[in-house]
């Protein structure tokens, strides 16, 4: 997937290009930052937000703004959240150098403090100052993941929550969620929209449904939820029968946190980087009786991103 991502450079063709323009990792950064905040979708603001980073890995990771019509401002994704969620969905194990083309809000600070190696990241301002600074700089009095839980593992340390259905052949729809899906394994509509068959290249029904929960309970897995020890994970199917997820990225301040259908839309746009129209079927998995829920919120929010999408969110249990 990395190699033809749009939002990834493999680590080889990083240095063939710093190499062929005679700059260094850090000069080469720079450059991309405008041509990222191209690739931003801002149908509210109309202002472009590029971030650029590079990994401990020699990779560089790319990230934009995201702007949702018709939802609240705070489903909207920022530049150095899309760029955490596609590191860490890459398997990244560390940024070391961030480009942007405008200093981080509050919120974008705040977020940062997720990554591993927070002392050691500087950041780079590319405008006409170019300045660069460390991320401690822009928040020097930090409300941080040691304020609510020592020893808290990063963004990037491998997750593994031990997360497991009861059985993969029980449907375990969440019933708060799934009252009008009960008889239908893939159903074809939500909201106003409604997709027939054939609008659908390949369905192939429960078969579908089953790679889906598959895919969502092992993003849940992943998923950094430290705080309110609520993972959960999604898995998005396009028209072309790709299947893309996302997992929820937890905020020591809470508000910063990304949904996992927020990282599951970054995932989308690096691997396919279509329109949302092309994203037909959604699978939710979070823990059963969790205290933070993601099911009727993502709902909600399919309806505006995804007119025509199924939903069918899923319990699971911790093992």
């Amino acid at each position: 997937m990395g190699g033809s991502s749009p939002f990834v450079i493999e680590a080889d063709e990083v240095q063939r290009l710093c190499k062929e323009a005679g700059l260094s990792e850090m000069q080469y950064l720079a450059t991309l930052v405008k041509p990222t905040q191209l690739l931003a979708r801002v149908p509210i603001s109309r202002f472009c937000v590029g971030a650029v980073g590079l990994g401990a890995s020699g990779r560089i990771f790319k990230g934009v703004n995201l702007e949702f019509e018709g939802l609240p401002l705070n489903h909207s994704v920022h530049a150095e959240q899309f760029l955490v969620a596609n590191a860490a969905q890459q398997g990244e194990a560390q940024l070391r150098f961030i480009a942007v083309s405008a200093a981080p809000c509050g919120h974008c600070r705040q977020f940062l403090q997720e990554v591993w190696g927070v002392p050691e990241i500087n950041i780079l301002i590319a405008d006409e100052h170019a300045e660069t600074r460390s991320l401690l700089y822009f928040l020097p009095h930090r409300f941080g993941p040691d304020d609510l839980e020592e020893s808290t593992p990063p963004v990037f340390q491998t997750h593994f929550n031990g997360l497991a259905f009861r059985s993969m052949n029980s449907p375990e729809l969440n019933p708060k969620c799934n009252d009008d899906v009960k008889e239908d394994p893939l159903n074809l509509q939500i909201g106003d929209g409604d997709v027939k068959e054939e609008d659908i290249q390949n369905p192939s029904g429960s078969e579908d449904l089953h790679q889906l929960k598959v895919a969502a309970l092992i993003a849940a897995n992943l998923s950094h939820a430290p705080y309110s020890k609520c993972p959960s994970g999604i898995a998005l199917m396009t028209t072309k029968g790709d299947i893309c997820t996302g997992f929820y990225i937890e905020s020591a301040a809470f508000n910063p946190s990304l949904s996992p259908l927020q990282a599951g839309i970054i995932a989308f746009l690096c691997q396919d980087g279509g329109n949302y129209e092309d994203i037909v079927h959604a699978v939710l998995v979070e823990k059963e009786g969790a205290v933070v829920q993601q099911g009727d919120t993502i709902k909600l929010a399919l309806q505006k991103i995804f007119p025509k999408c199924s939903f069918h969110p899923f319990n699971c249990y911790k093992e």
